[in-house]
């Protein structure tokens, strides 16, 4: 899974603003016709996808939502309710 916060220098909990500021730093950073670094195109890419993501709300919150699922945000945190929702009905 791309962690589209990292591709972005932002962690997840970044407001709007801060994400279209990354964005347009590093799309004008890592944009092909600016930077003749190999991996601009692929990096320009990664940052563009990110910004599609995180940009719309509805978007931003499926892909948290799938990022908790898989651990990504706070292991500890996760893994807790995982394991009280489990055990509560058993106790």
């Amino acid at each position: 899974m791309t962690d589209h916060y990292s591709a972005l220098g932002l962690d997840s909990a970044a407001t709007l603003a801060d994400i279209k500021k990354a964005f347009r730093q590093l799309a004008s950073a890592w944009h092909p016709d600016r930077n003749s670094d190999p991996q601009a195109p692929a990096r320009f890419r990664a940052v563009q996808q990110a910004y599609e993501v995180l940009a719309d709300a509805d978007k931003r919150q499926a892909y948290d939502d799938n990022r908790r699922r898989n651990l990504l945000d706070s292991p500890i945190d996760t893994a807790r309710v995982i394991w009280t929702d489990y055990l509560n009905p058993l106790l």
